[in-house]
């Protein structure tokens, strides 16, 4: 099994190369080779897991050379549900966006960029999953940034080109604060391995070991969007093309947010900063989701919703228990599906009619019967609406705050309540403009002209949509409802990584090789 562990990193890379290599020839190859790719990455990923929870963590040390000198990729619970889940969705997103450009008769040279670029932030993607150190995880982190780059500026239209200067900006600031701690993380303890510095942080200078901790937590915080920090993304996200935005908001946001689940359990378990997350917590709930009632753009509705319910999986972090854990685990796995979901349902809306402004809406409902059911379906799922999985991921985490019972634990079970009932207020609006009410007049061109005040791209409208496109978003709605049907058994793993987590022992016997 440790030969398998280096392949969800390898494969999208060299896949990528010899993509590059074929260039813009070959058009059906090079799509071809970017789903068997996926699917491969997917099959592997899912076998590790059923590995890893029967077996314990897997390690693969790179080169040859022995942990902690080396670079090993390690494998456990909670770096595998996220390579499943990751790759099921990037997968489809892929099909997605193949689908899209043959339906749209794009020439091969956009593909051709796309593809590639797109294999690469998979492999960033993987290679922060699997990480073993803090090094390793911030070339995961660069690798992430020149790919995610390259897709937010595809196309090179106005918005884009300043977007994209925008999410650069603030990656290279979230890359300079990591870089200042991997060289004071280093100075004090010696070494960058998760395993060692789980022993090593323990004796450390408390002053020191708050002071890496806050930097960490800072840089990962922008990369999570995590408030006040957060304000980059709704600007960023939207303006990019449909399947760029949906990988961009389903997942890379969910890779900060693991980087800090990793780092509060492994390194600094039940530390002093777990307060102040708890505030931060219901900061970006509370702002996010009021910036999401006020807007009236669908992308920028699921923008704002975004960075509101980042803010759930905070919390349960910041509880520092199993089962606060476990519940920040469960939800992250569910956020991610239907997020990306959501976003390929815009995307749907934008082929159709031209737009995403609700109030150049309507009639979707009797229009696209098909696309508001895709829309309905997952928007109820972020909501909480129960007996979906987005109601017993929030369940688990007001279970876990009432069971912690702090003032403070009680005041953030309050504000998941309130967060919850406003995210349904933010998609109930978007329903009832967008699809229950009457069409307006002016959705009824063929193009809608690009607007050089806002920079707002042209979008060609269609009364037919690709199967692909269609098939692949519902895969996602599927995939989404599939976790309330498996709440059970995706509980009781979310349950055992989180166990596993906070333990510490077999993670860190994995690596340094000891028994247990």
């Amino acid at each position: 099994m440790e030969s398998l562990v280096a392949v969800p990193v390898l494969l999208p890379l060299l896949a990528a190369g010899v993509k590059l290599a074929i260039g813009a020839r070959l058009r059906h190859l090079q799509s071809l080779i970017s789903i068997v790719t996926l699917t491969i990455t997917a099959v592997v990923s899912l076998v590790l897991l059923v590995e890893v929870d029967a077996h314990g963590p897997v390690v693969t040390e790179l080169g040859g050379w022995e942990s902690p000198l080396g670079i090993c990729l390690v494998a456990d619970r909670l770096s595998t549900l996220m390579l499943v889940v990751s790759t099921l969705v990037t997968l489809c997103v892929m099909v997605y966006a193949v689908g899209g450009a043959y339906a749209d008769q794009e020439h091969d040279a956009p593909m051709a960029i796309f593809n590639p670029a797109f294999l690469v932030m998979v492999a960033g993607v993987a290679d922060a999953f699997l990480s073993g150190d803090l090094f390793n995880l911030f070339v995961a982190f660069e690798m992430l940034l020149s790919g995610s780059y390259v897709l937010l500026t595809f196309g090179g239209t106005q918005s884009r080109i300043r977007a994209g200067a925008t999410y650069t900006v603030m990656g290279l600031a979230s890359s300079m604060l990591f870089l200042i701690a991997l060289a004071v993380t280093y100075a004090a303890t010696g070494t960058l391995s998760f395993a060692q510095l789980a022993e090593r942080f323990g004796p450390l200078d408390t002053h020191v070991k708050l002071l890496i901790e806050l930097t960490l937590l800072l840089a990962f915080a922008i990369k999570a969007a995590i408030f006040p920090l957060s304000a980059w993304l709704p600007d960023s996200y939207p303006t990019a093309p449909a399947p760029a935005t949906a990988v961009f908001a389903g997942l890379l946001t969910k890779v900060g947010v693991y980087a800090i689940i990793r780092l509060e359990a492994l390194l600094f378990p039940g530390g002093p900063v777990a307060t102040l997350l708890m505030w931060v917590a219901l900061a970006t709930m509370l702002v996010g989701v009021l910036g999401a009632v006020a807007q009236t753009d669908i992308k920028r509705v699921f923008s704002f919703t975004l960075v509101s319910h980042i803010g759930y999986m905070v919390f349960g972090v910041a509880l520092s228990t199993v089962q606060g854990l476990s519940g920040a685990i469960f939800y992250v796995v569910h956020h991610i599906t239907v997020t990306t979901g959501l976003f390929l349902v815009a995307g749907l809306i934008e082929r159709r009619a031209g737009t995403t402004r609700v109030e150049r809406l309507g009639g979707l409902m009797t229009a696209t019967p098909l696309i508001a059911l895709l829309y309905l379906i997952p928007a109820l799922n972020l909501s909480g609406i129960p007996p979906m999985s987005g109601f017993q991921g929030k369940l688990a985490l007001i279970q876990a705050g009432l069971a912690d019972g702090s003032p403070l634990a009680l005041l953030l079970v309050a504000g998941s309540l309130t967060t919850s009932l406003l995210t349904l207020y933010a998609v109930a609006k978007v329903w009832g403009k967008a699809f229950w009410r009457a069409p307006e007049p002016s959705v009824t061109g063929t193009v809608v002209e690009s607007d050089e005040s806002t920079g707002e791209d042209p979008v060609v409208t269609t009364t037919t949509m690709p199967l692909t496109l269609v098939g692949s978003t519902a895969a996602l709605v599927v995939l989404g409802l599939s976790y309330t049907l498996l709440a059970g058994p995706l509980s009781a793993l979310t349950d055992r990584a989180a166990a596993e987590l906070m333990s510490r022992g077999p993670y860190v016997s994995a690596v340094l090789g000891r028994g247990e």
